[in-house]
């Protein structure tokens, strides 16, 4: 068999994705020291945890014949036109947009911006995002977005219970009241994250509320569930005078025309903005906000992006206040939330800027004129209308709900049926004035109405003082990109700005930065799959059905376990969400008492997190001087706690880049001291068809779609963590109070929707069914093969810290940078001086301080991989010439901009082709940075979070 099967058979896509080719092999191997790749896989994973036998997955299926495929699965949704609501609407995504970046390889492939200075593009749609999220809501500062308005919502709740007054602390508030007008899968949400952590929630009626010194905190839904608007204002005043602190959930559209809440005085309000060009593909990707006061700004979950300045005094962005990011905190961290959903956030904000907000202004009363308009048809033929105020919904009683029902769906349409008289209708930006009048007829028909002539309504739908009155969106950037041609060059300037995957590999160790396949991302245009609302009839969705049941079922396969739930929508809600499923296995065998979580000091930050968000207390355990775990150590704790232990949390291959050859051990102990244990499956590329989670011993694991199964970063974000449960485990997966989804036991849910982030599902899907089971297991040789060869051509070079038994890395390694500060050089230098060869950094001091850990993924070619090597090693050079004694070198100044370059002065002892031209290949491809080295503390001693006149910089 060969290795890769690359015989330039056209349509086998494992020749399309897998970089390297069967010429290069001889020579990767002859670098690592080895005959074959079967020596190689044999000598990095330990021989009790490796396969028996291939994966029973079907042979991988042609580029052509997927599309096929998907294109005849898409037809099996039907796409109506969908009035339901509940958070969700239809919206229309401009064209510039879809095309320049949502389909655009220089958006979606981008990281995460660590690296501010290729990533200025990004940081400032995502400051325009701020910017414009702030504007709407009223508030002083907001995140660069959130997983979803629900999940949102309970960060505000836990946010708040932190951010709880001393003395409230010392009698133990601990009520939070959620209005009954709060959206059905946000309650769901809430109740998950609220047991845990001893809050108890109370749902009730904002009118009736007691104000008694028991509660800390309010969830308000505005416009309500069903749509009418309440005037909060007193409620929120009374509030305030007994210390309850109020967050509100707000529809974004709606803001336009509503009073913002800001405006109230309250303290956080969430949201979601798909209304603002995002498809509503079954429930996500999309991205929500989340906006406070300026005196919560560390406490603010996720990131925010913030303004400060380079090295030469010039503006540059950067992610702010990044010690709240939970690599650091760990179990002191108040969220797990380590990212964004950038790619969605960034396409919301230019909605933003290409519409204006005149465009904003005619949209939303273009949505609220067709409600008006509806209203008082349905009014003058006779049916009552129970909305007093409303924006973009109206809520019905009729006589006849079954039979409109029936109508409604013949004629392709869905309503949201409240009760069994009770119906409930949003409209949005989609809705036609003939439109408007197919849902008058619906209603005339179930009724036998003869249909008469209206009467237009001529009293406000919003009263006065629910009216907006202030301005928002002034800064020029939501004023001058109106045009389809400016608007397609300001996107253009913004792309440039940034490296992604499309200009050279991004080798960053446990983020897996591999190929996202046009053709894997081709369909998510395509409106049969982006145009179907999370709460549709499940016969509406048979395609989007057939696609996630078969995706559950190859990562059953694929991990070795019983089932799985595709409803966490990041790999810290996976984390969350397998810890809550195995709280939920001990309190039903009578152990709720077993709290303690047992996690190894390399483990990722999130693990930490999301032990205590799930109610467990965590135990760290030690790990040897070759990064094992310590296995003394660890049968230490699990004895001593063995009463109370519920969970260990391992990733493996280790967080070091290791297959430890104890694994079986180490979860056996865990076992037998009564606890389950959880995988994280950040290190899942190195696994896939060559061992997986069951075999090692664990009991749940999630998975990362954006990193192992090729859902694309898109700047940190979308992601999509599903968890996969042994079979004892099963019962207690997430439901979702809307649409079934679970097991017989299930927890509440994780995420808003039944599925999460179901339309990049459709990517994973993809991957698995045109690799097939060789594809992906030559995937996964060909990840180690590249890590390996990596490790060997730096060999002399780099000290790697960690290796297996035999000398081999996994699919990434950690190379050792601290013995360079002798020459004054720190990581960080090194990080910059890779800008300067055209690459992004690998992961800077995660897990290790003063480290570098790189994986190369095994799209990339030896050429590439060469270029990056060769890289390193003439940095290796640069660093042998610097000295502690003289800064002004080549590591310390880099990046080095084309206007550093040009400049007619230079104060440097080396050449301007040194600094910008340091290896002929980079003269081909030249990527040039926008700033210099941006200043952090300055940044976080003046912080800016908001688009402000260029003015307010020159200042600071």
């Amino acid at each position: 068999m060969h290795f890769i099967g690359l015989n330039m058979n056209i349509e086998v896509f494992a020749a399309r994705h897998i970089g390297i080719s069967e010429k290069d092999l001889p020579q990767m191997l002859k670098t690592i020291g080895v005959d074959s790749v079967e020596q190689l896989i044999h000598e990095t994973i330990p021989d009790d945890i490796k396969l028996k036998r291939q994966l029973d997955l079907p042979e991988g299926i042609s580029e052509h014949e997927f599309l096929n495929h998907l294109q005849e699965l898409a037809q099996k949704n039907k796409v109506f036109k969908t009035y339901i609501g509940l958070g969700y609407h239809e919206s229309l995504t401009p064209s510039p947009i879809k095309r320049n970046i949502l389909e655009n390889a220089g958006w979606y492939t981008a990281y995460t911006p660590y690296q501010a200075e290729i990533a200025q593009g990004r940081l400032e749609a995502l400051l325009n995002f701020q910017t414009m999220v702030s504007d709407l809501t009223g508030m002083e500062i907001a995140n660069a977005s959130l997983l979803d308005e629900s999940t949102a919502a309970a960060e505000a709740m836990t946010m708040l219970f932190e951010l709880r007054g001393r003395q409230q602390k010392k009698d133990g508030a601990a009520k939070f009241f959620v209005s009954e007008e709060v959206l059905p899968q946000t309650v769901s949400l809430l109740e998950t994250r609220a047991i845990p952590l001893g809050i108890e929630l109370v749902i009730g009626n904002h009118e009736t509320f007691d104000f008694s010194s028991e509660y800390y905190g309010v969830l308000l839904q505005y416009p309500g569930k069903h749509g009418q608007v309440h005037d909060y204002a007193p409620f929120v005043e009374k509030a305030k005078a007994n210390e309850i602190k109020v967050a509100v959930a707000a529809d974004i559209l709606s803001l336009i025309m509503l009073k913002a809440p800001g405006e109230w005085g309250v303290d956080v309000v969430v949201g979601t903005t798909q209304r603002f060009g995002i498809p509503l593909g079954y429930g996500g990707p999309h991205a929500a906000f989340f906006a406070t006061k300026e005196e919560y700004k560390r406490s603010i979950p996720g990131r925010i992006i913030g303004v400060t300045k380079d090295t030469d005094g010039n503006r540059a962005l950067r992610m702010a206040l990044q010690t709240r990011e939970q690599h650091i905190k760990r179990d002191k961290a108040t969220s797990n939330i380590c990212t964004a959903q950038v790619l969605l956030a960034v396409m919301a904000g230019m909605y933003a800027v290409y519409h204006g907000p005149e465009g904003l202004k005619y949209i939303a009363n273009k949505v609220h004129k067709h409600t008006k308009s509806l209203a008082s048809t349905l009014e003058s033929h006779g049916f009552q209308q129970t909305n007093t105020a409303y924006f973009d919904t109206i809520t019905v009683k009729v006589k006849q709900i079954e039979k409109l029902k029936e109508i409604a769906e013949g004629k392709g349409i869905n309503l949201n049926y409240v009760d069994h008289e009770t119906v409930s209708i949003s409209l949005n930006e989609a809705v036609s004035d003939q439109d408007v009048q197919i849902l008058v007829s619906c209603f005339l028909e179930a009724h036998n109405i003869q249909r008469k002539e209206a009467n237009v309504a001529k009293e406000e739908a919003i009263p006065a003082v629910l009216q907006r009155k202030t301005p928002f969106l002034e800064h020029e950037v939501f004023n001058s990109y109106h045009s389809e041609t400016e608007l397609m060059r300001y996107i253009k300037r913004l792309e440039r700005k940034d490296l992604a995957l499309n200009h050279s590999m991004i080798s960053l160790g446990s983020c897996t930065m591999k190929l996202n396949a046009a053709s894997e991302m081709l369909p998510l245009s395509w409106p049969h799959w982006g145009n179907i609302h999370p709460f549709v009839p499940l016969e509406q969705a048979q395609g989007y059905q057939e696609v996630l049941k078969s995706l559950e079922e190859q990562l059953n396969v694929i991990t070795g376990f019983s089932a799985t739930s595709l409803q966490p929508n990041s790999g810290a809600q996976g984390e969350y969400a397998g810890l809550m499923v195995i709280r939920a296995y001990h309190e039903s065998r009578g152990e709720g008492h077993r709290n303690i979580c047992l996690i190894p000091a390399s483990a990722h930050g999130t693990n930490p997190a999301s032990a205590v968000m799930a109610g467990m207390k965590v135990v760290v355990t030690k790990t040897d001087e070759k990064g094992n775990i310590d296995m003394a150590d660890l049968e230490e704790k699990a004895k001593l706690y063995s009463e109370n232990l519920a969970a260990l949390m391992v990733t493996y291959p280790s967080t070091h880049g290791v297959f430890e050859s104890s694994i079986k051990q180490i979860t056996q102990l865990i076992h037998d001291n009564g606890g389950q244990v959880y995988m994280d499956g950040a290190n899942m590329n190195a696994q896939v068809g060559l061992t997986n989670p069951a075999t090692i011993g664990a009991d749940v694991c999630h998975l990362n779609l954006h990193k192992t199964f090729a859902i694309p970063h898109g700047g940190g974000g979308p992601g999509v963590g599903p968890i996969c449960v042994a079979e004892q485990l099963k019962p207690f997966l997430p439901s979702n109070p809307v649409i079934k989804t679970g097991g017989k036991e299930a927890i509440t849910a994780i995420s808003a929707a039944p599925w999460g982030s179901a339309l990049v599902c459709l990517i994973s899907y993809g991957y698995i069914k045109m690799l097939g089971a060789e594809g992906l297991t030559n995937a996964t040789k060909a990840a180690i093969l590249n890590a390996n060869y990596i490790k060997d051509r730096l060999k002399g070079k780099f000290d790697v810290l960690y290796t297996g038994e035999r000398g081999r890395a996994a699919h990434e390694m950690i190379i050792d940078c601290r013995p360079f500060k002798a020459n004054g050089i720190e990581v960080t230098d090194i990080a910059k001086r890779l800008i300067d060869y055209g690459f992004h950094a690998p992961t800077v001091s995660f897990p290790v301080a003063g480290t570098l850990m790189i994986e190369p993924t095994e799209s990339e070619s030896m050429a590439e991989l060469d270029r990056f090597c060769n890289a390193m090693i003439s940095i290796r050079e640069e660093i042998d010439e610097a000295s502690a004694d003289e800064p002004n070198n080549v590591l310390k100044n880099a990046p080095h901009t084309l206007g550093m370059i040009t400049n007619d002065i230079w104060e440097h002892p080396y050449s301007r082709q040194k600094a910008a031209f340091p290896l002929p290949y980079v003269a081909e491809n030249k990527f040039w940075p926008s700033i210099r080295r941006t200043d952090e503390a300055f940044g976080d001693r003046n912080l800016i979070c908001t688009c402000a006149p260029i003015e307010a910089y020159a200042e600071a």
